[in-house]
């Protein structure tokens, strides 16, 4: 199981500013690092496991706080490309009733400028442990071809592919190509993270079984769905298994889901890949844990726990 542990987790993604509300009026804002692959990135980091970052920034005063701020967190940006007129991309976040996250507004000034796969350096894959991406960059067709080319080369290795669907369908022309766009990719991957809700839209089902059964052809050797304070409900190689989460108070639930990609895929990287269904429900009870403690704190990067809080 540990052949691995040398490595780190591979990401490929975009830095993003998360203005969340401040309360559920969402008229008043505060600016944190975020977005999805930064938080894994990031959570990894705090965990005590290894993980570079592929991305493209600028050289204004956002983007030297988010070189700043991943670089704190351990992150590895030794492959991440610099382009002078590259603004880093931002979205709000309002609360719901509940304290639920709602993607409302996006900001991207400079969407068609993207990460050049001929400029990664080789050694990237040749470090990887896991090769980790969402469907956030997926809507760009050179981030795309980029997100392809990555995937080529590492199913050629050892690595392993972690896709987390992670649908904004804001991003997209039409939901029809959010979802072909992502299904191209499922035959290839190792693990697939989804919400329920993520499940039905993709699926274009309304039961998780039915959803799961649409799934089945894409052979995916570990499927997770997570269904917030029920847990997760994991495909491990065609069998059906509950891992059951302890119960928190939420306060707000941004983050939550990559703090539970962080502690699978720290786990990974740390420890190796499980050869067994037991010890993927280690793996991913894990994750739960991480991901409820997230949910106890306000916030997305900043309420990625640390293995303090496992303590």
């Amino acid at each position: 199981m540990n052949e691995q542990k040398n490595k780190n987790v591979l990401i490929y993604g975009d830095a993003f500013v998360d203005y969340i509300a401040e309360d559920q009026t969402n008229r008043k804002f505060t600016k944190f690092l975020g977005g999805a692959t930064v938080n894994v990135a990031a959570g990894i980091g705090r965990l005590g496991a290894s993980s570079s970052f592929i991305t493209i920034i600028g050289e204004d005063e956002t983007s030297k706080f988010v070189r700043r701020e991943l670089e704190a967190e351990g992150v590895n940006l030794s492959y991440a490309q610099v382009n002078s007129e590259k603004c880093v991309s931002g979205v709000y976040v309002h609360l719901t009733e509940n304290n639920d996250r709602h993607f409302h507004t996006y900001v991207d000034d400079t969407p068609d400028l993207q990460v050049n796969f001929s400029m990664i350096n080789e050694k990237a894959f040749e470090q990887a442990a896991v090769f980790h991406f969402c469907s956030g960059t997926l809507f760009h067709p050179t981030a795309r071809k980029t997100t392809r080319n990555i995937v080529d080369k590492i199913k050629k290795s050892s690595a392993l592919l972690s896709c987390d669907a992670n649908i904004r369908p804001l991003r997209w022309e039409t939901e029809q190509n959010c979802r072909e766009t992502i299904c191209s990719f499922l035959h290839d991957i190792d693990i697939f993270k989804l919400t329920e809700e993520e499940l039905f839209f993709l699926t274009e089902t309304s039961s998780r079984l039915e959803g799961l059964n649409k799934l089945a052809p894409y052979n995916i050797p570990i499927v997770l769905v997570t269904v917030g304070a029920e847990g997760t409900y994991a495909l491990i190689d065609g069998e059906l298994v509950h891992i059951p989460v302890e119960k928190v108070v939420a306060i707000d639930t941004t983050g939550a889901g990559d703090a539970f990609m962080a502690g699978i895929l720290s786990k990974i990287q740390s420890e190796g890949k499980p050869e067994t269904k037991e010890e993927w429900i280690e793996y991913i009870a894990f994750g739960n844990k991480l991901g409820s403690i997230c949910a106890t704190k306000f916030g997305a990067l900043s309420a990625m726990p640390r293995l303090s809080d496992l303590k």
